[in-house]
């Protein structure tokens, strides 16, 4: 049997002082069995040394004394851009920016660029009012339009300069998301044009402004489809429940409480869908009587009196389009492909997820899931643990496929 590969991620620093949440990306990937090698720009080295990103990468770190010494057996940035599956850049700074732009190689990571064909991932970070300059945003949106080029908006906030406003880099668990997604994907962006809405997360059922009916689910799946509906080139719409995560810029969030809640947003947003996926562990039963103040303990009732909630999916399924896929997740205990295939059939869905809560490090709570997918057309694929996100790209393969 043939031991996998590892995968080979490239990562350009730039000279910004976001260069030190690249050693957590650096870091991260070399503990998740990737091979990390690092270019530093001249600038970069201003910021964080060679030595510290070779020890985290366990790899000596490129700068341009490199490019230029003959002591390789081939020119470094053939090398480099041969070797590498995935390229990031971040920090991207204004000055990297406008050479890639306008196709400019005057140093190892420019030239490693021009001599690569994989996907590269930017990832910028600057002063608000360089970011924000015309020729900046020019050449940003030059770059935005090559399909080469994968971007991540950079955020709001306190700035090292001290001023509040746009130019700060992505975190590093974003980075290496969208990392991981490419690395899957080979770049490839196939849901471009489409809008994906997506549920997520569990809903609460109060009986007091304290007290409610629940369940464990975190919202993990649906945020790792809705990042990898993103990164596909999809416009995402997430639907969620009370949960405590970082949502990505540039998707649409929306959150909720109740299955109502849900249902009215999910129904609302549902004709400008062509992908639905209700990943979300909705109740399914409320308590018949609410109180608006909080019931004193001695107050509570022996038996709670409990009715239906709405079942959302299936209004989905009554009122979508030929043209719309509509999908479900069933979260089982024991034998999870026949429920799960009769929830396909009786709800008249278009495909299913499967997907064990009984099973270690899968689940609701945990990064990690497996499934089988089942589809109307009697396709059945086994999905072996793996990351959600990962989870999320195998399905929208399947549904593509």
């Amino acid at each position: 049997m043939l031991t996998p590969q590892p995968r080979r991620v490239l990562i350009g620093i730039g000279g910004g002082i976001a260069a030190y949440k690249v050693c957590e990306v650096v870091s991260t990937l070399f503990k998740n069995g990737v091979e990390v090698r690092i270019i530093l720009t001249n600038s970069a080295q201003k910021f964080i040394t060679p030595l510290t990103l070779a020890t985290l990468s366990r790899h000596p770190a490129y700068t341009d004394e490199n490019f230029w010494q003959p002591i390789y057996s081939r020119p470094l940035h053939i090398e480099l851009g041969e070797w590498a599956e995935v390229f990031a850049i971040a920090p991207l700074t204004a000055n990297t920016l406008a050479k890639l732009a306008f196709g400019m190689a005057d140093n190892l990571l420019t030239n490693t660029v021009l001599a690569s064909t994989c996907p590269v991932l930017l990832a910028p970070a600057m002063n608000t009012d360089m970011w924000e300059q015309q020729v900046v945003q020019r050449n940003w949106q030059q770059l935005a339009t090559n399909s080469r080029f994968h971007t991540l908006p950079t955020a709001s906030g306190l700035l090292a300069c001290d001023r509040v406003g746009a130019g700060r880099m992505a975190e590093p668990p974003e980075i290496l998301a969208y990392i991981q997604s490419l690395l899957h994907t080979a770049g490839k962006r196939d849901l471009v044009g489409k809008r994906v809405l997506i549920s997520a997360g569990g809903t609460r059922e109060h009986f007091d402004p304290v007290r409610f009916i629940g369940n464990p689910s975190t919202g993990k799946m649906g945020l790792a489809l809705a990042q990898a509906a993103l990164h596909r080139g999809a416009k995402v719409t997430l639907v969620h429940g009370p949960a405590n995560f970082d949502i990505p810029l540039g998707i649409e969030v929306i959150a909720v409480v109740s299955a109502k809640e849900m249902q009215e947003e999910m129904l609302g947003n549902l004709h400008s869908a062509d992908v639905i996926i209700m990943s979300a562990a909705v109740a399914d039963v409320k308590p018949r009587e609410y109180a608006h103040e909080k019931l004193p303990k001695r107050s509570l009732p022996e038996a709670l009196a409990l009715e239906a909630v709405p079942d959302i999916i299936t209004e989905l399924a009554k009122r979508k389009q030929p043209h719309q896929t509509l999908i479900g997740f069933a979260a089982q205990t024991g034998d999870i492909v026949a429920p799960a295939l009769e929830k396909l059939q009786r709800k008249n869905l278009d495909a299913i997820v499967a997907n064990p809560v009984d099973q270690p490090d899968s689940g609701f709570g945990s990064d990690n899931n497996q499934a089988v997918f089942l589809d109307q057309q009697g396709r059945q694929v086994k999905i072996p643990p793996c990351s959600k996100l990962q989870l999320a790209h195998h399905l929208f393969d399947f549904v593509s496929g």
